[in-house]
């Protein structure tokens, strides 16, 4: 009889639904009401803008005035390539700043988890972090008077030794590499203390046991530090990929500009869409970018997360 009281109850609560969910829990609701109203204004909203995509935006006839050109936009971007250039750029920067951001964080947190004096590590930990809060602007200038062919450091240098100068800003594909690495140097140490705490969380009993069993540090490291670090590696890949189309527009508006020589290997979706609205006013052209960029993040970001949840289901993010 308890059961089949249970039973009616559960299937009652089942019926009233959604509306009776906002009654019981008025107060809930109602502190979550700021938040789907910021995200109801500044993120959905918005996307009535979507529209411009398949337009030939005229600023004179407006969003719905403007003439309907259907798939037009996205057809030129395909078929001149430049929607393939795009995406290789940003897909290729962004995997190696997730593949060599992680690798190195991981490398930089164990190493610092294992050294024991305690001065030291604080000394280390706040000398990685601090490029983290240098502004992009900032990072621009020490480029340019590293790089300047007239007046830079590397250039000065070779002159002292009376080498030729190099010019750096007329050689793309250097900038593959300077791209990389100035992403490294500025977020190593962030992404360095997100591992260092889960290190941290890692119980010392695991350690003690394995002393015990003779195994040396390089055997520890590899068979308790990196599979407890898995979780964490995997949350912070899925995030990063799910913005894997977004590219690191700061990064590389601010160290290329409008440096056209060096487009062919350093243009990203964002700096593409950036220029179409600043210099030729495309808006149309800009939006068509964008939505390829957003659907194309949300199917691989969906995807990556299904396959993770078929491999493990307690790494999935939904």
């Amino acid at each position: 009889m308890t059961y089949r009281l249970r039973g009616i109850v559960s299937t009652m609560m089942k019926r009233r639904g959604f509306i009776y969910e906002i009654m019981t829990n008025k107060i809930m609701f109602l502190m979550l009401l700021p938040t789907l109203i910021f995200f109801l204004i500044n993120s959905y909203m918005p996307m009535v803008g979507i529209y411009y995509a398949f337009t030939r935006f005229d600023f004179n006839d407006g969003l719905f005035g403007s003439p309907f050109v259907g798939l037009d936009n996205f057809s030129f971007l395909w078929k001149s390539g430049i929607l393939m250039k795009l995406t290789l750029n940003t897909l290729g920067y962004n995997l190696a700043f997730i593949v060599f951001g992680n690798v190195f964080a991981i490398l930089c947190a164990v190493l610092l988890s294992e050294i024991r004096s305690v001065w030291f590590k604080k000394i280390a930990q706040s000398v990685m972090f601090l490029p983290y809060f240098i502004s992009f602007v900032i990072l621009s200038v020490i480029v340019y008077n590293l790089f300047n062919y007239e007046s830079g450091f590397l250039n000065t240098t070779l002159k002292e030794f009376s080498s030729s100068p190099v010019d750096v800003y007329n050689t793309p594909w250097a900038w593959v590499f300077l791209i990389i690495l100035f992403y490294l140097w500025k977020n190593l140490g962030y992404s360095m203390v997100i591992y260092l705490a889960a290190i941290t969380g890692i119980s010392e009993e695991y350690y003690e046991a394995a002393k015990m069993d003779g195994a040396n540090i390089f055997e520890r490291v590899w068979h308790i530090t990196i599979p407890m670090l898995k979780p964490t590696f995997v949350i912070l890949l899925l995030f990063a990929l799910g913005s894997i189309m977004k590219g690191q527009f700061d990064l590389f508006y601010q160290l290329i500009g409008n440096n056209g020589v060096l487009f062919n290997a350093t243009d990203i979706i964002d700096t593409y869409v950036y220029r179409s609205l600043k210099v030729t006013f495309d808006v149309g052209m800009a939006t068509a970018a964008g939505l390829y960029q957003s659907l194309f993040g949300f199917i691989l970001i969906i995807s990556v997360n299904y396959i993770i949840r078929k491999m493990n289901d307690d790494y999935a993010l939904f």
